[in-house]
């Protein structure tokens, strides 16, 4: 008999796919980092300005895309700067409030864009997508739509400090 404090451990298979999980997670980072070094990106900066590109006129609030990428908004600040440093993204002044800070993609960061997205795309499909069946991929689809909505219910993706 347990206790209501005891945790409730995981059974084997629980452990084993948690753990393939969190493996597999790990190798394909690693894989799509592998493939975007020579393009001098990181999988964060592409993440970034991805999603800037998909933006209305090419531009976010920097505290909405921190929501965006669940990241700090400490960390966007500096992942912008980097980028920022090489001309693909600025920033300004929000229209609305004149607080907030608003980053946009630039002509040439477009153009980086474009480029590396082909590259992207095909490390997704080699290191992921192609791996899987249709089915498997589905399900998977299905299982973190679940996680996803379990921390939308709760108004907090649990990932920021």
């Amino acid at each position: 008999m347990t206790s209501s404090t005891e945790p409730r451990w995981l059974s084997d298979t629980e452990q084993r796919a948690w753990r393939d999980y969190l493996w597999a997670r790990r190798e394909l980072d690693v894989a799509l980092e592998r493939d975007l070094q020579p393009h001098e990106i990181s999988l964060a900066e592409y993440e970034l300005i991805s999603m800037l590109s998909e933006a209305p006129e090419g531009c976010l609030r920097m505290s909405a895309l921190a929501d965006l990428i669940i990241q700090s908004r400490s960390r966007v600040t500096h992942t912008a700067s980097r980028l920022e440093s090489r001309g693909w993204v600025r920033r300004r002044r929000a229209d609305q409030d004149g607080r907030g800070v608003v980053l946009c993609l630039t002509p040439q960061g477009r153009i980086v864009l474009e480029a590396v997205a082909k590259v992207h795309v095909e490390s997704v499909r080699r290191h992921f997508i192609d791996l899987m069946t249709p089915e498997q991929l589905q399900g998977l689809g299905a299982a973190m739509c679940s996680v996803r909505q379990a921390y939308a219910a709760e108004g907090d993706s649990g990932a920021k400090p």
